[in-house]
């Protein structure tokens, strides 16, 4: 179907890049946008500048923030020597949900997969070796999804760590199903998969 304006054409291009959003959904998002009031669409517009203009990454643990260590880090109620590695932001959010952890994150930003060109260079295992090795950690908690790819980096994680001797090594429960994504299990499953880690065995 022709778009009858090229401004309407180029917002729609745009909706449809995110994803699980086609082009029959972006039309429809953008028409909406189309019928707000001007205010309501200059406050969404800003609302996006102001996303990607200032929300930065914590320079500790990279989970977001506005400044340069998230809450959580600076919190001097969180146990800082407990550690859980997790892949996205998104697992952030779902374990803190549980209100089951009161220790620190690690978030790499996705996992080991070679299919999709994803190596370990790419992830921030390195910054976690070092904020490991650096003494003050006595346990990891290996909290990535339990897929082939999780798994794949969980183990060479564990390997990387291998030298540092006094630091526990655990992983969550599984509760998890096989293949979930974590931040899609329910809240009292991932709770208690939390609380019932065991010791990663490599």
């Amino acid at each position: 179907m022709e778009i009858p304006s090229l401004y309407l054409e180029r917002a729609v291009s745009q909706f449809a890049q995110l994803p699980g959003i086609g082009r029959k959904t972006a039309m429809r998002l953008v028409l909406h946008l189309l019928k707000r009031e001007r205010d309501d669409v200059d406050a969404f517009a800003d609302s996006l500048h102001d996303l990607v203009n200032n929300v930065h990454y914590c320079r500790v643990c990279h989970n977001i923030c506005d400044g340069d260590i998230c809450g959580i880090c600076a919190s001097q109620s969180r146990d800082h020597a407990t550690v859980c590695v997790v892949e996205s932001i998104q697992d952030v959010l779902a374990i803190e949900a549980t209100q089951q952890y009161n220790g620190v994150y690690h978030v790499l930003g996705g996992v080991i997969s070679p299919m999709d060109g994803i190596g370990p260079q790419d992830l921030e295992i390195t910054s976690l070796v070092e904020r490991v090795a650096a003494g003050n950690v006595k346990e990891v908690i290996l909290a990535l999804s339990p897929t082939m790819e999780g798994d794949t980096t969980d183990f060479y994680i564990f390997r990387k760590l291998a030298d540092c001797h006094d630091v526990d090594i655990t992983t969550i429960a599984r509760g998890v199903a096989q293949n979930d994504q974590l931040h899609y299990t329910d809240e009292a499953t991932l709770g208690r998969s939390i609380l019932d880690r065991k010791p990663f065995r490599g």
